[in-house]
């Protein structure tokens, strides 16, 4: 619960279901780096795996998330909810094929006075 920030670097947790980033009040960064947080088989089978989810709640210090190209590629659920501080969402490359959350639909939901 005192974790502050979040670092991964390229290629990591390839083959992880779901990530979820639930309750953490100190947390103030993700940095998530390329190709991380899909399966190989998904993506050259189908594309989309429908148990593959991503979850961003109830972080109410969380300044920024920064996700590079190609991470979470075949996720189908992509949930950002109650994060009054956050200020900063990056998702791959400026003028690059990123394919961020490909199949997924981005859901930002907010109480906070600042998102109204």
């Amino acid at each position: 619960p005192s974790l502050k920030s979040i670092q991964m670097d390229d290629y990591c947790f390839r083959e992880t279901e779901e990530l979820k980033l639930i309750g953490l009040n100190e947390l103030e960064s993700v940095v998530i780096g390329k190709w991380c947080f899909y399966s190989v088989s998904y993506v050259e089978k189908d594309g989309m795996n429908p148990n593959h989810h991503f979850y961003l709640k109830n972080c109410e210090r969380l300044k920024e998330l920064k996700i590079g190209c190609q991470s979470f590629l075949d996720y189908s659920v992509f949930e950002i909810e109650n994060v009054p501080s956050l200020e900063v969402i990056e998702m791959g490359e400026l003028n690059e094929f990123s394919c961020n959350f490909l199949y997924a639909s981005l859901e930002l939901k907010s109480d906070s006075e600042r998102m109204k």
